[in-house]
Parts: C-alpha cells; structure tokens; sequence
C-alpha cells in the first residue's frame, strides 16, 4: 500500500517579494515550483515529501524548518557541505511580476541520480516534476528521468508541470525533454503560452491533441483567468475559473497542480479536483509571495458551493 500520496522532486529556491508600497523593501519567503506544489498539497491534506539538495547555508535550513512546518516530509532532501542555495527576487510593474534568478551552481543544480534517494518514489502514489526540475543542469534532468523509470516501475503516476523557462534552456533542448517525458506522463500540466513557445501550437484543441499523440494519458491545460480545459479517455471539457483580482501570482500555477493533485488523492474525479484548483490558483494570488498566500481547505470548501463564471 503506498504511504505517501505526493512526493516532489526539484529545485527549492528563497523567495525575496517587492512591496509594492515600498519598492526598496522586499519581503522573505519560500519558492520554487515542485516544493510550492508540495505545500499547496499538504495544506489541503495530502500526505507529501520533497527530493532535492539544499546547501548548509542559513537559506537551506530555512527550507528545512518550512517544510516541516508544513508537514512536508524532508527524509529524501539532502544538506550538501559547501553550496549554496538557490535565490530569487520577484519586482512588480505594469507587466505584471518578473523574476529575476541567482540560483547558478546551486546545491539542487547538483543533484545526480546516484545522490538523492529515491526510494520514496515507489512509496507515493504520483510523483511529481517539472521542466524546471529538468532545466537546472544535466544530472537534475537525468535525475527527473531515473525518478520517472522508476514511477513506472513501481505503478507510481507521474504527474508533470511544463513550466518552460526560456532562460534556463533554449526551446529546442525544452521540446527535446518533453518529447522523452511526455510517454511517461500520466498527468500533463501545459499552459498555451508555454506550449505555443515550443510547437508553434496555439489552439486548445490542437495542444491537447498533440500532448495526446505525444503520450500524455491527462491532459490539464492552464489558461490562466479563463480557467481551464480537462481531457482524458477521449472526453475533453472547459473547467470554469474562479475569479478575483490578483495581488501577485507568483506560484499560482504551482498551487494549481497541488491542489488538484491533493484532491485526486482525496479521491475527487478529475473535473471536481481541477475545480479545486482553480479555486486555490486564484486564491493564492490574494497575497505576496509563493508559500505564505496558499490556501487551506476551510478557504475553499464554501466557494464550490457559489455559482460557477463562464
């Protein structure tokens, strides 16, 4: 019987949030986007664990006490003697929020197959990655491949965020992961705008189509305040979203595939646990940073209740 219902497997990352009141201030906090869908599932009550390196820096005990807090389970993270560990700092503007990365050379960027432990795979119902996972360096996206062989093996689903960032990696190198990923994919979390990026595809139906001839078995696309489309076993449906006017949404796709993750554990049917997620997307805009605004259950339970927006 598996004991855990998620284990995630990436890059952790401290998180530096501009006030906007103050734009010389900048709030600490938590990021990285396998560890924010960790959290996001474990405050709806699903039972989770993180894989990843950290440095034996003040930011990497940090991490260490966040997550056990939280409730996620750190036995497969490992404390690297001498390394750093990943930063980064979000600026807001009329654009919206940027990012802006010191994360070279770090303890998760150093992560190899034959370091991190991955016997917790096997124990978790999904295991949970992302093309940020893959991106980091080539041992990360070796290790993201080993732990996927080993999901398989075990009957573990793999769940998998495309989470394409033009900075890490071109988007030939991203399409060429995808393509050797997507066969083992159980869950597939796209977006338009990363898809198009990398296909040319913009269409909704076109882009779950192509993720379905690639080997995706669940396709979950993101469309951002407009909700989002489910297809699995031929059917193929437009999940409402929930709307409300975004403080910051940094993470807020990381909160959705937690949630609905948690939810699918729960045992929800996948329209219902995408439901969930919508709502729990949207309401982690409501605050700053990645970790600090994601929602627990008693916030969501009353909204599945309200009249869905089209």
């Amino acid at each position: 019987m598996k004991t855990l219902d998620i284990v995630a497997l990436g890059e952790p990352l401290v998180e530096f949030n501009q006030d906007r009141a103050d734009p010389t201030a900048y709030r600490a906090g938590f990021g990285g986007d396998t560890s924010n869908c960790a959290v996001a599932a474990a405050r709806l009550g699903a039972r989770t664990a993180y894989m990843t390196q950290v440095g034996d820096d003040s930011f990497g005990m940090q991490l260490m006490q966040m997550w056990q807090r939280e409730g996620v389970d750190v036995s497969g993270v490992r404390v690297v003697q001498g390394a750093d560990t990943g930063l980064y700092f979000v600026t807001h503007g009329a654009e919206g929020h940027q990012f802006t990365y010191r994360r070279s050379g770090s303890a998760a960027s150093r992560m190899s197959p034959g370091e991190i432990d991955l016997r917790g795979v096997a124990a978790a119902k999904f295991l949970h990655c992302s093309g940020i996972s893959q991106a980091i360096s080539e041992s990360a996206r070796a290790t993201v491949s080993e732990a996927m062989r080993m999901a398989r093996s075990a009957g573990t689903r793999v769940s998998f965020d495309l989470n394409f960032r033009p900075r890490l990696w071109t988007a030939e190198r991203a399409l060429q992961a995808l393509l050797e990923t997507l066969p083992l994919c159980d869950i597939f979390f796209p977006s338009v705008d990363e898809v198009a990026l990398l296909t040319g595809l913009t269409q909704v139906r076109d882009i779950v189509d192509w993720s379905h001839v690639h080997g995706a078995r669940t396709v979950v696309l993101k469309l951002g305040a407009q909700g989002s489309v489910v297809s699995e076993g031929g059917s193929v449906m437009k999940v409402p979203p929930h709307r409300v006017q975004p403080v910051d949404a940094t993470g807020a796709g990381d909160c959705f595939a937690g949630a609905c993750l948690a939810r699918l554990c729960a045992g929800d049917d996948l329209r219902q646990a995408v439901r969930v997620a919508n709502i729990a997307a949207a309401l982690s805009t409501q605050g700053y940073g990645a970790i600090a605004p994601l929602p627990r259950w008693p916030e969501i339970e009353p909204l599945l209740e309200a009249p869905v927006a089209d």
